[in-house]
């Protein structure tokens, strides 16, 4: 018999360091945490958005930001989410014993969101969302997308999000991140009949 205990206390963490002219970016990521969030990006709604995304996915996350925002936030947006997805991508090592796909329906008020994972190794995202204005707090909605295609390509994912309701650009953003969580903690959730087994016919999901 397996020992689902001793599995899942195997750690997965890993800390990542971004540093261009445009951003420094430190990310700490554990990815078998309980939902503990401290994110400070200079943009606040960027903030809750990472912030609702550890907390239902049961991440512990940190992420420290300084960023050329006296220009725009996109780079400052883009290359947190590049690290955070690195973050993850480091964590998981070899995806050992891993469920590998997650799917999660999300939702807030009149907004529902579904996000759909695979930890497959081929970087790909599908975004379908819809905003009605250009900002929510400091953050541009059309960052929305671009945050997590950014993600997909480090993490090394394939991503599929759609917006299936909405009229409030808050609700539409944060149930996306919510979403993302929960598929994406299903996905890392480690099989206990799988030990050590990479679940893929190919007998990788990192090459």
């Amino acid at each position: 018999m397996v020992d689902q205990t001793s599995i899942s206390q195997v750690p997965r963490n890993a800390t990542v360091a971004r540093m261009t002219s445009e951003t420094t970016i430190s990310v700490a990521l554990t990815v078998d945490g309980t939902g503990e969030a401290n994110v400070e990006t200079g943009i606040g709604f960027y903030d809750h958005m990472w912030t609702a995304f550890a907390k239902h996915g049961r991440f512990d996350l940190t992420i420290r930001a300084a960023g050329d925002l006296q220009v725009d936030a996109h780079h400052t947006m883009e290359d947190v989410a590049l690290a955070v997805g690195q973050a993850f991508h480091e964590a998981l090592g070899d995806r050992a014993g891993i469920v590998r796909m997650g799917d999660a329906l999300v939702p807030l008020d009149e907004a529902l969101v579904q996000a759909v994972i695979d930890i497959s190794g081929r970087p790909f995202a599908a975004v379908d969302l819809a905003f009605i204005g250009e900002r929510i707090g400091e953050a541009p909605t059309e960052m929305v997308s671009h945050v997590l295609r950014s993600f997909a390509t480090t993490a090394q994912v394939t991503l599929h999000v759609r917006m299936l309701a909405g009229a409030n650009d808050h609700h539409v953003a944060e149930a996306t991140m919510k979403a993302l969580g929960r598929a994406l903690d299903a996905a890392t959730t480690v099989d206990p009949r799988i030990a050590g087994t990479v679940p893929s016919t190919k007998g990788t999901l990192t090459t």
